[in-house]
């Protein structure tokens, strides 16, 4: 066990090395010249690289190759305050850009009806968007609204993307609060697809519940983000 802990940390060391001096935007070597001069099989530095990727500092482009990122534009925030990535986007100075977006109507799952409260033939309204940071996908966003709270009129050419900040401008209903599930995963295919990365990597994500005045769920969502992009924090008080 030790000598195998000792190779992949050797493995990471070196791979960490090699993107460190290499320039952004520049390409390492393929993977069989990169195995070859490690040491290692392909699947053991494909597995390797996987860190460096949901990290942000590699991006693999198929059929292209391996290209270096370093990320200059990260994602540095406290959870304390709800608010949208467009938000904490203007507010910290970084520049993002709306990818892939879908709004439809569509009939609510057993999953979403159990966390809105809702009829079993009640329908939702789906809205999913991409976040570019740097001409890259970084994050993919899921808000499952019941109908009633949101129409596809709603919807205008200069909707931003943010449920939340829909929500704000109409001033209505009343917002109160948001609970928050987090955790690390392993990308599903449909997502990894969307975020140009591996299926298995792992990303952050984010499951909230938005909470109106009245107690009622408002907003359910769902939210994968890149690792390397956004450092969030918490500020906790000793008790």
């Amino acid at each position: 066990m030790k000598r195998h802990n000792s190779k992949s940390q050797y493995l990471q060391e070196k791979l960490s090395q090699l993107i460190a001096m290499t320039k952004p935007g520049e390409r390492l070597p393929s993977e069989p010249a990169l195995a070859k001069d490690l040491g290692v099989s392909r699947a053991t530095l494909r597995e390797a690289m996987r860190t460096f990727e949901t990290q942000g500092l590699i991006r693999r482009r198929q059929g292209s190759g391996t290209y270096v990122t370093h990320p200059t534009q990260v994602f540095e925030s406290g959870l304390e305050m709800l608010e949208s990535i467009e938000t904490m986007a203007k507010r910290i100075g970084l520049e993002v850009q709306m990818g892939e977006m879908k709004v439809f109507e569509r009939p609510a799952t057993f999953e979403e009806t159990e966390a809105l409260n809702l009829k079993d033939s009640a329908n939702v309204t789906h809205v999913s968007r991409v976040i570019h940071v740097e001409n890259r996908p970084v994050a993919y966003l899921i808000d499952i609204v019941p109908v009633e709270m949101l129409e596809m009129d709603d919807f205008e050419e200069d909707f931003t993307g943010s449920v939340l900040d829909l929500f704000l401008e109409h001033g209505k209903p009343m917002l109160i609060s948001s609970r928050c599930e987090i955790k690390a995963v392993s990308a599903p295919v449909e997502v990894a697809k969307l975020l140009g990365i591996q299926r298995r990597d792992v990303l952050l994500s984010f499951v909230a519940y938005l909470y109106a005045s009245d107690g009622r769920v408002v907003d359910y969502s769902y939210s994968y983000f890149l690792p390397g992009y956004f450092h969030f924090h918490v500020i906790r008080k000793v008790g």
